[in-house]
C-alpha cells in the first residue's frame, strides 16, 4: 500500500488575492513555503496578488521527496504560474535557492514574464554534483537552516534523499544552459557568505543574462536562507521596489 504523508504545519501553499500584478514566490530544495511566507505576506500587503506553491514532494516527509523528480518540481512551479496568469495581467517570478532556479526556468519558458527576483539562486553546486555517482547511502544529512541570525530555524527536511540530489543537479544543469536566452528584467540578491550555494552562481547569472535591465546586490549579513535572515527586510523592500518600478 502506498504511504500517504500529511503536509507539515507552515509548509502549506499560500495565496493572497490582490491587484492585477501577480507574484509567484518559490521556496528551495528540501525547504518549504515557511522560508518565503514572510516575503509573500509583505508583497501581499503592498497590494499584489501573491502565490507561494508547495513544490511536489516538499513539506511532508523526505521519503515522499525521494519519489519525485525535477520534472515534478517544474510542474509545481508552472501550475502556480498558470494560476496567476488566469487572475493577473502581469507576472513576476521570485525564488530562493532552487526556487530561483525555477524562476529562471519560468522566465525562459514564458518570455512575457515581467521580471524576476532571484535570491541565492542555484545553478551549480560542486558538493551536490560529487554525490551523483553514488549508489548509497539512501539518505544524506540535511542542508537546511543555513541562517546567520540567532535562534531562527528554517522548516525543512532533516534528511535528503540521494536520488533527490541527482534530480536537482539535472535541473540546475538544464537551467544553466537557458540563462543566456532569458531577457526579462532581473534583480539578483546574493549572500556574501553562503554555505549551500556558492555566491559565484549569482555572478554567473548576472553575467550571462541577456537582459539589459539587471542588477546584482550583495547581502552582507545573511547566509543561504536570506529570506529568514538578517537581510530579510531589505529583500522585501528591494523586491517591492523592483516590481513597482516595472509596473
Amino acid at each position: 500500500m502506498e504511504e500517504t504523508y500529511t503536509v507539515m504545519k507552515e509548509a502549506e501553499p499560500f495565496y493572497f488575492p490582490g491587484n492585477e500584478i501577480g507574484v509567484l514566490v518559490q521556496h528551495g530544495f528540501t525547504g518549504t513555503t515557511h522560508s518565503v511566507r514572510e516575503l509573500g505576506q509583505y508583497l501581499a500587503a503592498c497590494g499584489f496578488t501573491v502565490y507561494g506553491p508547495r513544490l511536489k514532494g516538499h513539506g511532508t516527509h523526505y521519503k515522499e521527496m525521494e519519489t519525485t523528480s525535477y520534472q515534478d518540481w517544474v510542474a509545481s512551479a508552472e501550475a502556480g504560474y498558470m494560476m496567476l496568469q488566469e487572475k493577473c495581467s502581469q507576472i513576476f517570478v521570485v525564488g530562493l535557492s532552487m526556487g530561483g532556479t525555477l524562476a529562471l526556468h519560468l522566465a525562459h519558458r514564458y518570455p512575457e514574464t515581467k521580471g524576476m527576483v532571484l535570491i541565492n539562486a542555484a545553478l551549480e553546486i560542486p558538493d551536490m554534483e560529487q554525490v551523483t555517482d553514488w549508489e548509497e547511502p539512501r539518505f544524506l544529512e540535511a542542508i537546511g537552516s543555513d541562517i546567520k541570525a540567532d535562534g531562527v530555524q528554517e522548516l525543512s527536511y532533516e534528511k535528503v534523499p540521494l536520488q533527490s540530489f541527482k534530480e536537482i543537479v539535472k535541473l540546475m544543469a538544464l537551467t544553466k544552459e537557458k540563462v543566456p536566452a532569458v531577457s526579462c528584467p532581473a534583480k539578483i540578491l546574493v549572500s556574501k557568505e553562503d554555505h549551500v550555494v556558492p555566491p559565484s552562481n549569482s555572478q554567473f547569472i548576472y553575467d550571462d543574462l541577456s537582459s539589459s535591465d539587471k542588477k546584482l546586490i550583495e547581502l552582507e549579513d545573511s547566509y543561504h536562507v536570506a529570506t529568514l535572515d538578517n537581510d530579510k527586510d531589505r529583500i522585501q523592500r528591494e523586491t517591492e521596489e523592483f516590481i513597482r518600478r516595472l509596473t
